[in-house]
């Protein structure tokens, strides 16, 4: 979301920004928000409970009392985590319009939270933007009842807008030239044990060093497996490292050989033409089939041998990889707040003073949020869907 914030900054578009307080460090999640030159978030939630229901339930409550106090006319999310499945619900219930970034991604892996977080979002929005036409074929086929456009992919236009201070932000001493880097995060791998010590096998077995930077859930996971040692030993094969920020990431991406990776995003980053790395998917299924049609991706599964026979070919592969993504040329942002913009539906919003941010805990009421709230901006545009549906012909980048 990052930068359709920054647009909607530069655009003096009037907005608020909610932190939904998912991550279980709060400050660690604030600590990106400042890498990334945002705003402070205009409303805070903090959550009391670990039990994913629980959390979810208590970020229903927080958003919808936020959504209340702020009379805002829409509300936009972005992916399929808990906070956006939250977000939704609680709009949808005081019938205000639903925004998705990101719109129609699919794994078909049930065993996933987040295909089933995405999947109910897509139907409880009005407005979707695909990243991709095979994304809005998706929605299309699905008969989802909002309205589908396609604008590519913002984490494009977030790895063009932060590569200058990417590129100034110091670099992680890997004791090696070549190497690959990998990541491991999600939950159906890492609370399996066999698809750990999988994966603990092919990379002490790689053909060259191996960079980790290992999430603080998969690392408890390898311990409590008996995996941690095993790992450890094999120093001079991996090299572990803490998590590491957004701009020091893609500093490792750029000069690697290749990705290891579960994650989608980093699935999305390596088809920059900024970074420009060929993955090897650690999953069974993706839901970015874009990429491995594109030839940036291979899918290995989750067998170590299989990795490392996939790993072997990328690395031996002359070519290198597409010079376009196919995620989107790095304008996503400003297609979508072009639309917003243009008054795609009737909206009325409020914009908080920046100066009184407001936190949410369990105890706080609407009306305590109500007397925090200044009305800055309110606005009520009509324009006829057929002038929308012009300029975004001018707008779209592919359909």
């Amino acid at each position: 979301m990052a930068p359709v914030i920054s647009e909607l900054e530069r655009t003096h578009t009037p907005y608020v920004f909610l932190h939904a307080g998912q991550h279980y460090d709060f400050e660690l999640s604030q600590q990106f928000i400042c890498e990334l030159g945002l705003p402070e978030p205009d409303i805070k939630i903090h959550l009391a409970s670990r039990d994913p229901a629980t959390r979810i339930g208590e970020m229903i409550l927080g958003i919808s009392r936020a959504i209340a106090a702020a009379e805002v006319g829409a509300v936009a999310v972005v992916g399929d985590t808990d906070a956006v499945l939250a977000s939704a619900i609680a709009a949808n219930k005081q019938s205000i319009e639903v925004i998705h970034v990101e719109a129609g991604l699919r794994s078909y892996d049930l065993r996933m939270p987040e295909e089933h977080n995405r999947r109910l979002t897509d139907h409880l929005s009005g407005v979707l933007f695909a990243p991709t036409r095979y994304n809005r074929r998706t929605l299309l086929g699905e008969r989802v009842s909002g309205k589908v456009f396609v604008t590519g992919n913002t984490i494009i236009d977030s790895v063009k807008q932060y590569w200058p201070l990417a590129q100034k932000a110091e670099s992680i001493d890997v004791s090696c030239e070549r190497y690959v880097l990998a990541t491991i995060h999600r939950m159906e791998n890492v609370d399996s044990k066999n698809v750990l010590l999988e994966f603990v096998r092919a990379f002490t077995k790689a053909p060259c060093r191996v960079v980790l930077p290992l999430h603080p859930r998969t690392k408890r996971r390898l311990m409590e497996f008996g995996l941690w040692r095993k790992l450890v030993r094999n120093r001079s094969q991996v090299k572990i490292l803490e998590p590491v920020g957004y701009f020091q990431f893609l500093k490792l991406m750029k000069h690697s050989e290749c990705i290891l990776t579960d994650s989608g995003g980093v699935q999305e980053e390596a088809t920059s033409p900024l970074v420009r790395k060929r993955v090897v998917v650690l999953r069974t299924s993706t839901d970015r089939p874009e990429a491995l049609k594109a030839e940036f991706g291979i899918l290995a599964g989750c067998k170590a041998t299989v990795i490392l026979k996939q790993l072997n070919r990328i690395l031996k592969m002359n070519e290198p990889p597409p010079a376009t993504s196919p995620f989107g040329d790095g304008q996503a942002a400003r297609r979508i707040c072009s639309l917003l913009q243009a008054g795609l539906w009737p909206s009325v919003t409020r914009k908080l003073k920046r100066s009184s941010t407001m936190d949410i805990s369990r105890s706080t009421t609407a009306h305590d949020l109500s007397g925090l709230l200044e009305n800055k901006h309110r606005s009520r545009r009509f324009i006829k869907h057929i002038h929308v549906l012009q300029r975004w012909q001018r707008l779209r980048y592919c359909e």
